[in-house]
């Protein structure tokens, strides 16, 4: 009905006005969603007006509707068919069909739409909304200087004009990665807080009580008692480990220039005990030896590279740990004071493809770096004679980076490169995360925890039943699709209206799917988690291995998709 009739044809067919916009629908009908002159773009998102005219519409308590952006915003005025046709009911009604992004803000009710001679929508002559049509969810503005400093730094991070007390962190659009910058941002402005609780109470009130009780912190780091001209370490300069005078000895013994050259000596971080394990079991080859090869401009800019990179070595404790074990109760990591970067330059055969030839020599199936000796990376050079290029090959360990690691290196890297050293950060020293590893949670809390999560998980989670799994990699085969915008955003929608962040979503589809590849509605799988959220101040720069591999159990055979998104939010 919205079609004007075809005049030519006489029978009953219609035709599209010039500027009508439809959607063409899997049955083969075409549906009106607007006008392309009213299609409009407010804050990123490209918006037809007509569809929200439309949705209003649909609803029994709307006899007519237009809406309008104006800065920066959706107003939608409204001529009510019944008399509790309220604002708040009509945002509800279109949250349940509409993206969050094309929910109006104000909802003005007009007895009449005012209209112009020829009878369209008079759209200048629509007033404007007074406080009371802006509609935001159970608003409530902050109380007190907590909430209020809160709500500020929610508003510039989520890009929200206005935050209230009630307001949840992730139906704004927050997710995990966010939430580390938020903690970030908190403790630079004094309000020390777990990032566990923008999980657990994720509105600025309960953000605000959890500050205020002081619980969930993060841990004290006790410094580092090791005096730079110390010719003997004794148990009590070492806070986060114990060790007696004869263990201390040996690791002493194993770092070059002795006791002196000893900056700090603490465990292992939780996954860097489990890369250990394997290094062990590994045998010839070492599967957590990462290497990248690159082409370079030159032999003179490898020169001013390596400059570059023994700056940041000695800039970060990290890129100068090693690791000793032989006679220790538990691995433990050792910072030595200064270390060599190596750069090695190795001659290739002329026949043959040069990188494949650089891989090979340094195939971590292969090839393996002596932990016992820091630094746990290596770059070797070498002249690519066919092509006339140099190349070069970096190994790092998995022990001392991960992917934020290698990026935050790369970017140090090349701001030495440029001259741009003198705006780099303070190092942020990595015993700040061991800290928060060793004197945190308990041992006793953890194996509690996890004995309740799998206690009675009596058999794996296998995909199509395959248990034999161990092998050096050379079988494994990797595949990838990218999702795409529209998805993506969807997933993210979805996630907002839940309250929980995207990632939980999708740690429950990948626990269906499991569930159809196994027949288990329990299920078992393995996640990488951040890290960095819980590593104190400047975490989210800080060079080292903060990420950790931790079991999920979901249950998806007894509970709502609603339920089951929450809970698995929570378990995360």
């Amino acid at each position: 009905e919205r079609f004007v009739p075809d005049w030519l044809a006489g029978d009953g067919s219609r035709l599209y006005r010039t500027g009508d916009v439809g959607r063409w629908l899997p049955d083969g009908t075409i549906e009106f969603v607007g006008r392309n002159d009213f299609q409009v773009k407010v804050r990123g998102y490209r918006i037809e007006l007509g569809e929200i005219e439309a949705r209003l519409l649909e609803l029994p308590a709307v006899r007519e509707a237009v809406v309008v952006a104006r800065d920066d915003r959706l107003d939608a005025y409204y001529v009510p068919a019944v008399d509790d046709a309220t604002a708040a009911a009509l945002r509800d009604a279109l949250d349940e069909v509409l993206p969050s992004y094309m929910v109006p803000s104000a909802f003005v009710a007009l007895e009449s739409l005012p209209l112009t001679p020829n009878g369209k929508v008079d759209r200048d002559k629509l007033p404007v909304p007074d406080g009371g049509a802006v509609v935001v969810r159970g608003y409530r503005a902050p109380v007190g200087v907590v909430e209020e400093v809160l709500a500020g730094i929610w508003s510039d991070l989520l890009n929200v004009e206005r935050v209230g007390r009630d307001d949840d962190f992730f139906e704004l659009g927050g997710h995990s990665l966010l939430a580390v910058s938020l903690v970030e941002r908190m403790r630079q402005a004094g309000l020390s807080c777990d990032v566990r609780a923008v999980f657990t109470t994720p509105t600025v009130a309960g953000l605000a009580a959890a500050v205020a009780a002081g619980g969930g912190g993060e841990v004290p780091v006790p410094p580092n008692a090791i005096p730079a001209d110390t010719d003997v370490i004794t148990p009590e300069m070492l806070p986060l480990v114990e060790l007696t005078e004869e263990q201390i000895a040996k690791v002493v013994a194993s770092v070059s220039g002795g006791a002196g050259n000893v900056q700090d000596i603490y465990p292992l971080a939780p996954l860097q005990e489990g890369i250990f394990f394997h290094h062990l079991l590994g045998g010839e080859g070492d599967a957590y030896l990462l290497s990248s090869v690159s082409v370079v401009p030159s032999r003179e800019w490898i020169g001013q590279f390596a400059d570059a990179l023994q700056m940041v070595v000695d800039r970060h404790d990290i890129l100068r740990t090693s690791v000793v074990w032989e006679g220790l109760p538990r691995p433990v990591q050792v910072v030595w004071r200064d270390v060599d970067a190596p750069v090695e330059e190795v001659a290739l055969d002329g026949d043959g493809d040069a990188v494949a030839q650089l891989l090979s020599r340094f195939d971590p199936r292969r090839y393996r770096l002596d932990l016992n000796r820091a630094p746990l990376l290596r770059v070797v050079t070498a002249y690519d004679e066919p092509n006339d290029r140099w190349l070069l090959l970096v190994l790092m360990h998995h022990l001392v980076g991960d992917h934020t690691t290698m990026d935050v290196l790369q970017q140090e890297i090349g701001a030495l490169l440029i001259g741009r050293g003198d705006a780099l950060p303070e190092p942020v020293p990595y015993r700040n995360v061991v800290a928060q590893a060793v004197l945190g949670t308990t041992q006793q809390e953890h194996e509690e925890f996890f004995t309740g999560l799998l206690g009675d998980v009596d058999e794996p989670t296998a995909p199509f039943g395959i248990l034999d799994v161990r092998g050096d990699g050379t079988g494994i085969a990797e595949a990838r699709v990218e999702v795409d915008a529209a998805l993506a955003g969807a997933v993210r929608e979805q996630a907002r209206r839940a309250g929980v962040s995207s990632a939980s979503v999708c740690h429950l589809a990948w626990s269906l799917v499991l569930s159809r590849l196994t027949g288990r509605s329990d299920v078992v799988f393995g996640t990488v988690v951040f890290g960095r959220m819980q590593a104190g101040a400047g975490g989210e720069r800080g060079l080292g291995l903060f990420i950790n591999t931790l079991p999920v159990r979901v249950d998806v055979g007894g509970r709502g998709v609603l339920d089951a998104v929450r809970d698995t939010h929570g378990l995360l």
